[in-house]
């Protein structure tokens, strides 16, 4: 049953993809991105990684697709916009994702896999919120003062002037 549920995700997450590039509207790319993002925390809590499912939700779930289905739906006359995406290099683009696609197959077929226990790891969570709080603090800090520095750029970009 797994197995099954596993590869119902794959569907969705591929399929959704494939509707985010391929759809005209843009509005149908937003919401197609949606089931994407939402199949990719689906394969994040089959490789036991529970927290980086819950911050796949919140972040790019819950603030990036909704500032970007916000930003479309009130951006004045852009909701019935259709995309036009003809490209006189879809030749090249093609040989490099087949050229990508080979390279990576051939990879997976080489790799000497090993197979591990199927068992849910201890603690996963406690253990990054120890590391992060205790042993990586100042980098951490750090980071985060670079984002605020990035947002007050922004914002102050972004002010019409008078």
């Amino acid at each position: 049953m797994a197995e099954f549920t596993f590869w119902i995700v794959v569907g969705i997450t591929l399929g959704s993809a494939f509707m985010v590039v391929m759809s005209k509207n843009l509005l149908y790319s937003a919401y197609a991105l949606l089931f994407s993002f939402i199949g990719v925390t689906g394969l994040y809590v089959f490789l036991w990684a529970d927290f980086i499912a819950v911050v796949q939700v919140v972040v790019y779930v819950g603030g990036i697709l909704i500032l970007i289905i916000f930003g479309i739906m009130l951006t004045n006359k852009i909701t019935s916009v259709n995309i036009s995406h003809t490209s006189v290099q879809k030749g090249v683009g093609t040989l490099a994702v087949l050229g990508m696609a080979t390279l990576l197959g051939f990879m997976v077929f080489n790799t000497p896999w090993i197979e591990l226990a199927n068992v849910e790891p201890a603690e996963t969570t406690a253990a990054i919120g120890r590391l992060l709080m205790m042993d990586y603090l100042l980098p951490f800090e750090v980071a985060s003062l670079l984002l605020l520095g990035a947002l007050i750029g922004a914002t102050t970009l972004s002010r019409k002037e008078d």
